[in-house]
């Protein structure tokens, strides 16, 4: 048995895109999945499962999502143990509690790639943001004083590769890989 995580896009926010975690939990045990456990309201899914396929997971619980909410929600699978992986290798900056600076981890939903995401959003503002890739993962910080100034922040959400990513605060990712 596998612990997963999975992160769906863009759910429960400013009153889009509506799913209640007890609905969600309910669906992933009926696709036979196990340990569910929910965290927030922003689609974080901490699950068990046999199956080893990571884009047969994605492809299931998509649909389900399609059927049971009537939601075209991108969703990010990955392992517990890659998770816990992409966070021992954080850059000495991302999440050391200084509470002036929001530290983000975004996730790149296949098949876009790290280049796909500097290509349309480009490089980040020299001392407003910091940016450092580790696998399908962006760490990203920026002051929370001066975000609007920044290069990622507004395009995060606006560009066309915005479909394809999925931002989770440090903190957040840090309790996931706890559950």
């Amino acid at each position: 048995m596998k612990r997963y995580v999975a992160l769906l896009r863009g759910i429960n926010i400013s009153g889009k895109n509506k799913i209640p975690m007890v609905e969600l939990k309910q669906c992933f045990e009926r696709l036979d999945y196990t340990e569910v456990k929910t965290y927030l309201n922003s689609g974080n899914v901490i699950f068990s499962s046999d199956e080893t396929d990571i884009t047969k997971i994605t492809s299931q619980i998509e649909e389900m999502i399609k059927n049971q909410f009537r939601l075209d929600i991108p969703v990010f699978i990955i392992s517990k143990e890659k998770l816990e992986d992409i966070l021992h290798h954080a850059p000495d900056w991302w999440g050391n509690e200084n509470k002036e600076i929001y530290d983000n981890l975004i996730f790149i939903i296949p098949p876009a790639t790290c280049k796909d995401v500097y290509n349309e959003i480009g490089e980040p503002k020299e001392g407003l943001e910091k940016i450092n890739e580790y696998k399908e993962t962006v760490f990203w910080s920026f002051s929370r004083k001066e975000y609007q100034k920044t290069n990622w922040w507004s395009k995060t959400a606006n560009v066309n590769i915005s479909k394809k990513l999925t931002i989770r605060t440090a903190n957040t990712v840090r309790k996931i890989v706890c559950i």
